[in-house]
């Protein structure tokens, strides 16, 4: 078939060097595809690596906090085959929280005054299915939500829930990252790091000694703890990658389960705990 594709799209560029055989109009997805996407996703097919997208078809991936950090890995996980992406926040997407966020909020959007959860469904939906919005924060009452998830990415500030979030997760056994950024104002220019941290059953003690459970001015007063969209975004990047890794999406020759970027030294450096890489997250 595409040798004779060719051999007419060869005589029509005669007369049009500008034609083309491919439309490029996407394909909806139908019942019998089984897709959490509303299209097929042509870019795994074009690349040919369909099989190692699969891997990543996980039941159910939870994102603790949509803001900055949170807002771009959802980005980046709703174009994946995971089958449900819960999203957990209690507050309102505001101006602020959009000069932090992937794409452009409109203004009529912004006086909305929408949940950050339905904010964000309300946009990823268009793409594919399985976005869960809790309008709530994690308390003792509803931690409960999260022992289902496959995975947990962990995008939050406040040191006594993620407190309360991390001993839950390990005593059951799911796998999380937890993400930080640290920016300092120094003689009108910003300094700083992030870190992206991972847990898993066979290593829980590297995410202990580096994840802060100690209540900080920051946990009072959220508008001391600087962040920036383009850190946001490499934050939520790393983190994603990590977990790309964990299911053997990526290779992971290093297996560390704890890196931070220095700014100002533009440096990654890599904490390794692990001898042997885990097989996956569950294990």
């Amino acid at each position: 078939m595409t040798t004779y594709v060719a051999i007419f799209v060869a005589q029509a560029k005669l007369i049009d060097p500008d034609v083309t055989a491919q439309t490029g109009l996407p394909i909806a997805a139908t019942d019998g595809d089984k897709s959490t996407f509303h299209y097929i996703d042509t870019a795994s097919s074009k690349a040919g690596i369909d099989l190692i997208t699969n891997k990543l078809a996980l039941d159910k991936v939870a994102i603790v906090g949509t803001g900055g950090t949170g807002s771009y890995v959802l980005d980046l996980v709703a174009k994946t085959p995971v089958e449900e992406i819960h999203l957990f926040d209690k507050d309102v997407f505001l101006s602020h929280n959009a000069f932090r966020a992937p794409g452009a909020a409109a203004l009529d959007e912004l006086r909305a005054q929408q949940s950050k959860v339905e904010y964000l469904k309300g946009i990823y939906s268009k793409m594919r299915k399985g976005i869960v919005a809790h309008n709530v924060a994690i308390n003792e009452e509803n931690v409960q939500l999260l022992e289902e998830m496959k995975f947990v990415f962990l995008c939050i500030d406040k040191a006594p829930v993620k407190k309360l979030i991390v001993g839950r997760l390990e005593e059951w056994g799911v796998p999380f990252i937890d993400v930080g950024i640290g920016i300092y104002n120094a003689e009108g220019s910003l300094g700083g790091a992030f870190r992206t941290t991972t847990s898993v059953p066979a290593a829980r003690e590297v995410a202990r000694a580096k994840i802060s459970f100690f209540e900080t001015e920051a946990d009072n007063d959220y508008a001391l703890n600087i962040q920036i969209a383009d850190l946001n975004a490499l934050n939520a990047a790393m983190a994603v990658i990590k977990w790309k890794k964990l299911f053997g999406f990526y290779i992971d020759a290093s297996n560390e389960l704890h890196s931070s970027y220095m700014i100002e030294l533009n440096q990654l450096t890599n904490t390794k705990t692990l001898n042997e890489p885990p097989p996956n997250a569950d294990t």
